[in-house]
């Protein structure tokens, strides 16, 4: 299935690649079989159905502890704990931000406990937060408590 002619069909924007659960082999879409157990057993239920039954992560209300529990409930081998860091994604902040604003919030920067996103300071202006790409881990604690939703997370391309 190619989701672009099927978002054409439907008359939306061309989407960004789904974000799969951490710990995704490369070769997900072929091993998944869409069973959901990754989705019931998340914790945190930031591992949602997607297009096609394929499950995807959503960071809009929580984030990823990294707890495994996905993994330990894939039958199918499409999750691999082995995989180390469990994926290449990390956070973007655009141009939404409220720093962008000229309104004070720095609640990105408290909920990271990597420390991955520091705040520049300017004279005469509000702290603009920034992420270090080295120290994010794409848990996505930041885009869940973000007020303007200016976080995304993306996957590294190399």
């Amino acid at each position: 299935m190619d989701p672009s002619r099927r978002n054409l069909l439907f008359g939306r924007r061309r989407a960004s690649a789904a974000l799969r659960p951490p710990w995704a082999v490369p070769d997900f879409l072929d091993c998944c079989t869409r069973c959901g157990d990754c989705a019931a057993a998340c914790p945190t239920q930031i591992i949602k159905v997607g297009d096609g039954g394929f499950p995807v992560v959503d960071f809009t209300q929580a984030e990823c502890t990294f707890c495994g529990d996905c993994v330990s409930a894939c039958s199918s081998n499409a999750l691999d704990s082995r995989i180390n860091p469990p994926w290449q994604i990390k956070a973007k902040i655009n141009e939404s931000c409220l720093a962008e604003r000229g309104v004070e919030c720095r609640i990105c920067g408290e909920s990271c406990d990597e420390q991955a996103i520091r705040f520049q300071l300017a004279i005469g202006k509000v702290a603009r937060p920034f992420v270090n790409p080295d120290q994010c881990n794409g848990c996505g604690a930041c885009a869940a408590s973000c007020p303007s939703q200016s976080i995304r997370l993306l996957e590294l391309t190399v």
